[in-house]
């Protein structure tokens, strides 16, 4: 697929330098920046605030489809390819943007990798007890995990990825430089308001431990938060299916922990969680949902959803998990 991708973007390059020498796509004089997943893309319109009138911002995956599953269509290769920003995660779902940005006509793209800026805090996925292991490895073989992608989960990465954001619409625009800066000020009080309103909830929590009957990728927010978890399948698990021995093991920590809740992510049937919740002795915890945004869509943006509102209402789901 990589390789394919590769070709289609030379193919299209080709024919549009032959059209117009490489011509940028915006001829409207406004910023083009391209984002993939929505965290990203609702980041960039907070930052940008009143001057987003003076920009393009194009979200890639707006149909629903996750990180996990997406390949860039012809389309998303050529908005790309001429773009002023493009900012993106930057794990293993992303191995096709080196081609793309290898091919680009704007040789003076400014691009933004989230695992990147990161660094040394990019955390590798964990298998913990519960999960279930991915098939295909013999016995005693150990799986390589790559880095956990789900990055924006975490208010505290959020102010990081923001601050790298602003500097480079600085890069792209002066002029509009200090307007950027008030607008990042403005966002990184809302998101460490928030983030103080996470630690509050879990410092009085009864309990300080999370069982999810689903994929797990808030791995970055328990960590900042020093909670623990139990989990049916790694955050970038494809699988599906739970063995007899991950719904005994998750029942058996509900019932060794009084916990009250079993959760579940966006998007999910919950089939799996209400297997667990039947395998417990009281048969009694609530199945609660939390909004993880892989699946975000535009429509979700038009109907005013934004970042700070999502991880609003993922707080009100923990507390109620926690108690």
């Amino acid at each position: 697929m990589k390789r394919i991708l590769c070709i289609l973007l030379t193919l299209i390059l080709l024919v549009g330098s032959l059209a117009g020498c490489g011509e940028k796509k915006d001829t409207d004089g406004k910023i083009s920046i391209v984002t993939t997943v929505f965290p990203i893309y609702d980041w960039v319109v907070s930052l940008l605030g009143d001057t987003a009138e003076n920009a393009n911002i194009t979200m890639l995956l707006d149909s629903g489809v996750d990180l996990h599953s997406y390949q860039p269509t012809v389309d998303d290769l050529v908005t790309i390819s001429s773009c002023d920003l493009f900012i993106y995660v930057g794990g293993e779902s992303d191995e096709w943007v080196e081609d793309a940005l290898a091919k680009a006509s704007n040789k003076d793209m400014q691009v933004i990798n989230l695992v990147e800026v990161l660094g040394d805090n990019a955390k590798e996925e964990e298998a913990v007890n519960g999960e279930e292991h991915h098939h295909g490895h013999e016995e005693g073989e150990e799986h390589e995990h790559g880095i956990d992608e789900h990055v924006w989960l975490s208010l505290k990465n959020a102010k990081l990825f923001c601050r790298a954001i602003t500097d480079k619409l600085a890069a792209i625009n002066s002029d509009a430089k200090d307007t950027y800066e008030a607008n990042y000020t403005s966002y990184a009080e809302k998101l460490d308001t928030l983030d103080a309103s996470y630690k509050a909830a879990v410092d009085s929590a009864t309990v300080k431990t999370l069982v999810f009957g689903d994929r797990f990728p808030f791995r970055y927010l328990v960590d900042d938060y020093g909670l623990d978890y139990f989990a049916a399948f790694s955050g970038c698990s494809a699988e599906t299916e739970a063995s007899f021995e991950t719904i005994a093991f998750l029942a058996g920590k509900i019932d060794e922990l009084g916990l009250k809740s079993i959760l579940t992510i966006e998007g999910s049937d919950s089939s799996i969680a209400s297997t667990v919740v039947n395998a417990t002795a009281a048969k009694n915890a609530q199945i609660l949902a939390v909004d993880s945004m892989q699946s975000s869509t535009s429509e979700d943006v038009k109907n005013g959803v934004t970042y700070l509102s999502v991880m609003q209402s993922n707080l009100e789901v923990f507390k109620n998990a926690l108690k």
